[in-house]
């Protein structure tokens, strides 16, 4: 069966690879809901927690001023606060926000107020009075609510529990000890929240920060806030628009996934089943390949099952033909012999005998030729049928095979030139039953001298027999591969020797054809080379030298890139998507370079997994981590921030990793 360009050329993509795409696809779906919830609530309690401290740190200067001013000068202060110089290399003492949804230190809800162990300085309660209504100001802007502790703990101002003690809350008795605390706490509402906002675990917490006020190096008060965090789903509500486009884009995926899974594998399952229905219906017309074949797999097994199906087909039809030839050349002899014998046995009969010994012997001679002619055909077509069912394991090389037929023709000038050493993928003695046929033919019709030229192509040992003899007709040649055609039929030729040999190459996945040359007779031969283990190293070493210099090439890009991108006048989102597309092909070739024995498509999934560990290791965070993050170094490697556009980049990266690997061995295999 002849095979199609578009069947053998074209690249398509393996199911491997494919159903490993799609895997990807419907991970990062809900990976990318999970994380976008998960962070996006957690960077709004962060936000609460770090507006809370920019208040704070507002409000305690402010207010240390009004305590240092209203309070005598002899006042018992509270705790000594913690010394904390600045010095030249860390002049700055930043509070940063912490609290975290996944952490298991989320507090229960506040605890009530105290009776105070002793009241309050009237002098602080005095400046309380004072304060309340800017904090109330403040409350209603910020919604934060702000209460104002003296060095025990007591209320001194805020909206309620004036005068009494919240010292034995965890987070207060940190700031009376001079600590910044923030913590987060079950929030108790006085009001049932939605349904659909009780999915948001930022709704059921609220965010608390006690900050120290020193005065004369000592804690005088406490400023407590808190706030419950804003809401994720109003914050969705207030961001619909890119919620909106952000679902678009999930669905576009999901249906783009959907589409690839049909074209590559619905569709040509469904189509090879048709075709295989019409073909046991005996419609000869779908032998034909399949318009779509999807994936690599199924090309292959479109393939396969076309030239099985084609050589059922053929095979049927020689059946059938060869059945009728054996039937027409077996009945002649046979027809002969018994009409021979009917005559001898008539003559014996009749009284009296009208046969002398010479016409007797005339019949006898003409039975034992025919039934020479019957063995010479019996023992063909058992040559036959073992060439149909020949074992084709084994190597051999012309060189020895020629020097044997040399002894057995030794009247026959035998010449060879060429790759007469190259293994081809034939055993020995195959080869020396194809070459002795091919040899006895040319000495049948008078040939002196045979010369034999090989010639190593790609994958293919090509062998090409040239004799002197007397040559083939133009109309003979399309006829001498067909059983039982012969030329010499009257001097017992059988006509199964070309047969035989047609036989045994094509069972070797090899070819035979006559050449219309003007003197002689030529036959060309193609049988496949043998592959040892030594090309098949060599085969390795040089798929790693390109993969390497192919990754060389996507570093400098990438490099490039990064570096001048931006200067050149290119956009923002080509620096930095087009970096991540570079650096996932970088990583793949760099796989394919290791693993340089695995398949393309087990390359891009081993490739693919890399990619994902990395882009989430961004999500944890330790000092050394961090350092080499900021560095170049490390910002080129492991990058910086998480975001799920990166691992769609990563994902078109390894793929133009793939197809570039995949155009070079092509251009390659042309050279």
């Amino acid at each position: 069966m002849l095979k199609s360009p578009a069947m053998m050329g074209k690249w398509r993509p393996p199911l491997a690879l494919v159903v490993t795409c799609l895997l990807c696809f419907a991970v990062a779906l809900p990976l990318g809901g999970v994380f976008f919830f998960r962070i996006y609530e957690n960077q709004l309690v962060r936000q609460a927690e770090a507006e809370l401290i920019a208040q704070s740190a507002a409000l305690a200067p402010v207010i240390a001023r009004d305590i240092e001013a209203a309070l005598p000068a002899d006042t018992p202060l509270g705790a000594a606060a913690p010394l904390a110089t600045p010095t030249q290399e860390e002049p700055y003492r930043p509070i940063m926000p912490h609290l975290d949804l996944a952490d298991k230190d989320l507090l229960p809800s506040r605890p009530d107020a105290r009776p105070p162990t002793s009241p309050p300085d009237p002098a602080l309660l005095a400046l309380g009075v004072k304060i309340l209504p800017d904090l109330l100001a403040i409350q209603r802007t910020t919604l934060a609510g702000f209460r104002l502790l003296d060095a025990e703990g007591t209320v001194i101002a805020g909206r309620n529990e004036i005068g009494l003690s919240l010292a034995h809350v965890e987070e207060i008795a940190a700031a009376l000890r001079g600590e910044f605390r923030s913590v987060m706490r079950m929030r108790i509402s006085k009001h049932p929240p939605p349904p659909l906002y009780s999915m948001s675990r930022g709704t059921g917490v609220r965010v608390f920060t006690a900050m120290p006020i020193i005065v004369r190096d000592h804690v005088t008060a406490v400023l407590y806030a808190s706030r419950t965090p804003a809401n994720v789903f109003k914050n969705l509500y207030e961001e619909r628009n890119k919620v909106i486009l952000a679902s678009v884009s999930v669905i576009l995926l999901t249906g783009l996934a959907g589409f690839v899974f049909h074209r590559t594998i619905t569709r040509p399952v469904r189509e090879l089943i048709a075709r295989t229905r019409a073909i046991s219906a005996g419609d000869t017309a779908a032998l034909r390949p399949l318009s779509h074949h999807g994936t690599a797999e199924f090309a292959m097994l479109s393939r396969s099952f076309l030239d099985m199906a084609t050589s059922l087909a053929h095979r049927s039809a020689f059946i059938a033909t060869f059945a009728a030839h054996v039937s027409h050349e077996l009945k002649s002899p046979l027809t002969s012999i018994k009409g021979a014998a009917e005559l001898l046995l008539d003559d014996l009969e009749a009284n009296p005998q009208t046969m002398d010994d010479n016409d007797r012997r005339r019949f006898l001679d003409h039975i034992v030729v025919d039934a020479a002619r019957l063995t010479d055909l019996v023992s063909r077509l058992r040559d036959l049928a073992r060439a149909e069912n020949t074992p084709i394991s084994g190597t051999a090389t012309l060189d020895p095979v020629l020097q044997e037929l040399r002894k057995q023709w030794p009247h026959l000038e035998i010449n060879a030139q060429g790759d007469v050493h190259r293994q081809a993928r034939i055993s020995t003695e195959n080869l020396h039953i194809i070459l002795s046929h091919l040899i006895d033919n040319a000495t049948h019709h008078g040939a002196k001298k045979v010369t034999v030229e090989a010639f190593a192509d790609k994958e293919i040992l090509q062998i090409t027999i040239k004799d002197d003899g007397s040559g083939i007709s133009p109309n003979n040649a399309t006829k001498i591969f067909e059983p039982f055609f012969t030329t010499r039929r009257l001097e017992g030729g059988t006509g199964m020797g070309l047969s035989i040999v047609r036989a045994m190459i094509e069972a070797h996945s090899g070819f035979i054809d006559c050449l219309d040359i003007t003197t002689g007779a030529a036959f060309v031969l193609r049988l496949p080379l043998a592959s040892g283990a030594e090309s098949l190293y060599v085969t390795y070493i040089g798929l790693r030298l390109r993969r390497f210099l192919l990754c060389l090439i996507v570093i400098a890009s990438g490099l490039a890139l990064r570096c001048f991108g931006a200067d050149i006048g290119l956009p923002v989102a080509i620096v930095k998507y087009g970096g991540s597309i570079l650096w996932g092909a970088m990583v793949f070739l760099l796989a394919g370079m290791i693993l340089a024995r695995q398949s393309r498509s087990q390359i891009a999934s081993i490739a693919a997994v890399i990619a994902l560990v990395v882009e989430l290791s961004r999500l944890y965070h330790t000092p050394w981590l961090d350092t080499f993050r900021i560095s170049t170094a490390g910002a080129l490697l492991l990058g910086r921030f998480f975001s799920i556009f990166n691992i769609v980049a990563y994902g078109a990266g390894i793929i133009l990793g793939l197809l570039m690997d995949k155009l070079c061995e092509r251009d390659a295999a042309r050279l």
